[in-house]
């Protein structure tokens, strides 16, 4: 994964509440049997027409947001199924964080997998986030992960996470990359698990 220390970049305003993941990657777009190729079913429905071609009201449509790196959204974000392909799609689509009053559980545990930064702030400080966003000149933003703030213009802005959660987000590791950093440790583990508990290592 790419490690996520300070990003500055476009945040675009999506203030619709319980936007699901259905919206953020239709379910056409899951036949796909690997992660490429999933930016353009990103949004897919609200960003194109029946006939494919781009709706210019959509707001990743329109510069600067069409180089967005950054989604403020409405509460309950990314509610509906557990498809892990909704995150790769906002990846692909260069989509670093999401900031909203409340992100839906399981979307919110894919987002950790797979190092997209998921933040969730109190109701006033995403409308006043949004106001920024909302206007092209003020829409730059940037987030520290370290210092674990988010700066808008005059604004800057705290916010909480797990120790463990920033870790992995900083390092640009997995989890399955952190078990095989302590992989030593396992095994040492296991050798004496085996010689002290040897029926629980006993074959058929």
């Amino acid at each position: 994964m790419t490690p996520f220390t300070t990003v500055t970049g476009v945040a675009a305003a999506l203030p619709t509440p319980n936007i699901d993941t259905d919206v953020i990657m239709p379910k056409q777009f899951l036949k796909r049997i690997d992660r490429a190729g999933l930016a353009i079913g990103a949004f897919h429905d609200l960003r194109f027409d029946t006939d494919g071609q781009t709706r210019p009201d959509f707001v990743l449509n329109r510069a600067p947001y069409n180089q967005a790196k950054f989604l403020i959204c409405g509460d309950n974000f990314g509610c509906g199924s557990s498809r892990e392909y909704a995150v790769w799609g906002l990846q692909q689509l260069g989509i670093r964080a999401i900031i909203a009053p409340s992100i839906s559980g399981i979307f919110f545990g894919n987002c950790e997998k797979n190092g997209l930064l998921a933040i969730t702030l109190p109701p006033g400080d995403v409308d006043l986030l949004m106001a920024h966003a909302d206007t092209p000149r003020t829409a730059l933003m940037t987030i520290d992960l370290d210092a674990q703030t988010i700066t808008a213009g005059p604004l800057r802005i705290g916010f909480d996470i797990p120790a463990a959660r920033k870790a992995l987000l900083l390092s640009g590791a997995d989890h399955i990359q952190q078990t095989l950093d302590r992989a030593a440790t396992i095994t040492e583990f296991e050798a004496k698990q085996a010689a002290t508990r040897h029926w629980l290592w006993a074959r058929g």
